[in-house]
């Protein structure tokens, strides 16, 4: 049994991906070394954490390296979501902020910072490479962590927008580091967390922010379940029928946002890798849990 896991582990699509994810890692670390930390742009997210501790324990003679950093605090958020995702979820995400945290500081040694003293160069070339890197590893379904995970928990417990959660959170971080840098330090990095955002959702996919999933799946009541308490989104059950072979089976359709879809397909895949998936683009989504009916555009 446990020989047949490790061989659909090899098998499986992320360690495939696995050269491409490593890929987008580096240039995220190298974007970060080269661009940010350097000019003091805390750019939201667990690394604006980093960095500002980074920059606060300097002050006092003490080296806290930014990706152990991140290592670490991405561990303590993961278990709080373990069970969001399943272990397919976990272990790629761990994977994408491991390696990222890893190259941080391999390459902070050797990496030779922008030297400019304006700091919107270093803001706007940061966030582009940073989610070029961001992005490729994302289309392989691989999350770095970070934000993202705790706006999940918070998004989901007050019914809020996922992506607003994101935002917020983000723009807290970057103006926490206003007293430690400089205001102009703070609205630097938000402008490249602006950018980063922007290029991470062109190269996933476009900017499109919902999905619409329909699973047809034997096992679709162990799947429904773990949509309803573990990703804690909405799912209709559908009576539909194969006009091939007449068979009756219901079909789940679901609406959620595009950060949820990796860990959508963990679940599936956890619980019958036969399944039948099919994921499309959503102009807009409207109702419980997205925006309000007769809503302005």
């Amino acid at each position: 049994m446990v020989s047949r896991s490790i061989s659909d582990l090899i098998r499986s699509q992320f360690v495939r991906d696995l050269p491409l994810v490593i890929f987008g890692c580096a240039i995220a670390a190298l974007a970060t070394d080269m661009f940010l930390i350097p000019h003091g742009l805390a750019a939201g997210g667990v690394t604006g954490i980093a960095t500002i501790i980074n920059e606060l324990a300097a002050r006092q003679g003490i080296n806290l390296p930014v990706g152990i950093q991140t290592i670490v605090m991405n561990a303590a958020i993961m278990l709080l979501v373990v069970r969001s995702g399943g272990a397919l979820y976990a272990i790629q995400t761990a994977t994408g902020f491991v390696l990222f945290g890893i190259f941080c500081d391999l390459f902070a040694p050797f990496v030779v910072p922008l030297a400019h003293t304006e700091l919107l160069v270093p803001a706007l070339w940061g966030g582009i490479i940073l989610g070029l890197g961001l992005g490729l590893s994302f289309r392989c379904g691989v999350s770095t962590g970070g934000s993202d995970t705790v706006a999940q928990i918070i998004a989901r417990k007050f019914s809020l927008p996922l992506g607003s959660t994101v935002m917020v959170i983000d723009c807290l971080i970057c103006a926490a580091s206003a007293p430690v840098f400089s205001v102009d330090n703070a609205l630097a990095a938000a402008l490249s967390m602006v950018v980063t955002g922007l290029v991470l959702d062109r190269v996933v996919d476009g900017g499109n922010s919902q999905r619409a999933a329909f699973i047809i799946s034997e096992r679709y009541e162990e799947i429904s379940h773990d949509i309803l308490y573990g990703l804690e989104r909405g799912v209709t059950r559908i009576q539909a029928r194969g006009e091939w072979t007449g068979e009756e089976r219901p079909m789940l359709f679901v609406i959620l946002d595009k950060r949820e879809i990796q860990m959508l397909k963990a679940v599936v895949a956890e619980h019958d890798k036969n399944a039948i998936m099919v994921i499309s683009d959503v102009n807009e989504a409207l109702g419980e849990g997205f925006g309000e009916l007769g809503q302005s555009v």
